[in-house]
């Protein structure tokens, strides 16, 4: 993979496909870390109420700047690419189980989507684990959302600032940890 994309700096890159899904809350409190404040010397610190996260919740499905499910991906990729459709793109996703199920491969054989490997228990190598879900969640931390729709719009719009310098520096970062996990033999890079 790194000799195909010249370790990130081949424009081909831009045919891969990444994505995962994860649990976005109604409402996730801040961290400790967000809420801190300075205080004045011989001051009491403030009172926190510590608050839990909403029963609300929603599992996204977000493939690179994609906000869908697998068979929508497809779809959608098929109409950007009128002449070629899917071929030559490669997906990437973690080896959750339901990126392993039978449904899952039945549809990606089907399509004729291809998939790139991905080693076990390496999310430290999922763009979307590394990079996207981090930085999404701590814009969202400590806000309120009333309905799904209400969500929707803020996480759509927060996809949608970020921009194409940013989406580089994650792939550059990517091929740089599948750099690393080669360089360890498949050792999570976290551990080194």
């Amino acid at each position: 993979m790194l000799k195909r994309f010249a370790n990130g700096s081949s424009r081909a890159v831009s045919e891969i496909l990444t994505g995962d899904e994860t649990w976005i809350y109604h409402y996730d409190p801040e961290t400790k870390r967000m809420s801190k404040e300075w205080v004045e010397e011989n001051t009491p610190p403030p009172t926190k109420v510590r608050r839990a996260r909403s029963v609300g919740k929603q599992m996204w499905a977000i493939f690179s700047d994609l906000v869908v499910c697998l068979h929508k991906v497809i779809t959608a990729i098929e109409s950007q690419r009128e002449k070629t459709g899917i071929r030559g793109i490669l997906l990437h996703h973690d080896n959750a189980s339901s990126h392993t199920a039978i449904r899952t491969r039945e549809l990606l054989e089907n399509s004729g989507l291809k998939t790139l490997p991905h080693p076990p228990y390496s999310p430290d190598l999922a763009p979307c684990d590394f990079w996207l879900f981090p930085r999404l969640k701590d814009q969202l931390r400590g806000r309120r959302f009333s309905t799904n729709d209400e969500l929707r719009g803020v996480l759509f719009q927060a996809i949608g600032d970020i921009s194409k310098e940013e989406w580089k520096k994650c792939f550059d970062n990517w091929f740089t940890r599948i750099k690393k996990c080669i360089d360890c033999q498949g050792e999570s890079v976290l551990k080194k």
